[in-house]
């Protein structure tokens, strides 16, 4: 007799539990939210979705307009280079000698990934090995945590209560780790906390890893989006920085490119060359047309940086100010897209992930948990400005009368 179509079910799934990077990953708690958001939808409410960091602004006409006269021509539609054509990594090593006087060798120092997810994924791929220690701030974006774990690497959390303690943090996770560890990941302006830090933070981060030996990459995404004054550091920005670690940029908040997966990691000549090769083996590149017309957004008029900029800063003041009359005091950050909010008093019992349902159904808001972002996480949500502001005002409304149950 053959096998019935309940023991081939069992079969396949006997099969998926032996594969071994995938049983390391932990369960995506940000994506049970999700799926509720996307249930209450689809059961006709209205939800405001403050949880995932989407961009909703348009992409800048210039650039679309670019991008429609690139595809059109055939040429455009052979495969491309897996690092990325010659003039947009020209383009990515002028953008940084403009805006922080970094010198860097596109041949070299430049490779393009398509987003800085992939990019970061592949290069802890490339460099890190079983057994290898990697540093990442406990809470942070959990592709930070989740690539050490696909790459067969051994995590170890640092807290992120404040830039100055996670330093301190650091320093004693240093010394008392041996072998020293492989590699620190860092992102700042800090997704989910919004934490900024100065050049000397930078310049103590290098002093650190040069002395204990580990290389440093430092996830720059919201490079442009700072507030009230605020201007963001590179990390390469550092004598010796680039002798031990790389920088990765998005496109995808600067310029609202989010869908068109396109980013860059510049730096170590060394981790680079690892990347590249890797990418050689795994994509043809992103589609040509995308690469041309990023060089537009890179080297043309960058007033629609400050014009997006200057839309969340709006929205999140109209976020705070409005849940500051509910009674939900929250300090204004200084970057990123996000607000990282203390749970209020009243409510802190309930933990983050049921926090988060309660302003779903009750407010019909979502936002993310923050024990989604690590266990340092919990006891806090965030919002992500990706709603106008007449949505934000609705959303206050509608958490100021959930609070009030």
């Amino acid at each position: 007799m053959g096998e019935s179509p309940f023991q081939k079910r069992v079969e396949t799934k006997k099969e998926m539990e032996d594969f071994d990077r995938i049983k390391r990953l932990p369960p995506y708690v940000l994506g049970l939210v999700n799926d509720l958001k996307h249930q209450a939808r689809r059961e006709g409410e209205d939800i405001i979705d403050l949880g995932m960091g989407n961009p909703d602004i348009p992409t800048p006409k210039p650039i679309v307009d670019k991008l429609i006269e690139a595809a059109k021509n055939p040429r455009n539609h052979r495969y491309s280079a897996s690092r990325g054509i010659y003039k947009l990594r020209t383009a990515i090593c002028d953008w940084y000698k403009r805006r922080f006087d970094v010198d860097l060798d596109p041949e070299t120092e430049a490779v393009v990934t398509i987003g800085s997810k992939e990019g970061l994924s592949h290069l802890v791929l490339a460099t890190i090995t079983r057994g290898d220690m990697v540093f990442v701030p406990d809470p942070t974006y959990p592709i930070h945590s989740y690539s050490v774990s696909i790459a067969g690497g051994d995590l170890m959390s640092i807290p992120m209560r404040s830039c100055e303690s996670f330093f301190d943090e650091l320093v004693t996770a240093t010394k008392r780790t041996w072998p020293h560890p492989k590699m620190l990941i860092i992102s700042f302006p800090h997704n989910p906390t919004t934490a900024v830090v100065d050049i000397d933070f930078f310049t103590r981060i290098v002093a650190l890893a040069r002395e204990h030996g580990f290389k440093v990459v430092h996830d720059f995404a919201y490079a442009d989006f700072v507030f009230d004054g605020y201007k963001a550091p590179s990390f390469l920005q550092v004598d010796g920085a680039r002798e031990i670690g790389v920088e990765i940029f998005t496109l995808s908040k600067s310029y609202s490119m989010a869908g068109w997966r396109v980013g860059f990691a510049v730096g170590n000549r060394d981790i680079i060359s690892a990347l590249t090769r890797l990418k050689s083996y795994c994509d043809y590149g992103i589609f040509q047309p995308i690469q041309i017309a990023a060089i537009i957004a890179l080297n043309e008029n960058q007033q629609c940086v400050h014009d997006i900029v200057s839309i969340h800063q709006k929205r999140r003041d109209a976020l705070i100010t409005g849940l500051a009359r509910a009674g939900w005091s929250i300090p204004k950050p200084k970057g990123t897209m996000f607000v990282w909010a203390r749970i209020p008093d009243s409510h802190r019992h309930m933990g983050s992930l049921e926090f988060s349902k309660f302003l779903l159904s009750e407010a019909k808001v979502a936002v993310a948990p923050g024990i989604g972002f690590g266990e340092h996480g919990e006891g806090f949500v965030r919002f992500a400005l990706v709603e106008n502001e007449h949505r934000i005002k609705q959303a206050v409304r509608g958490i100021r009368s959930a609070l009030k149950k």
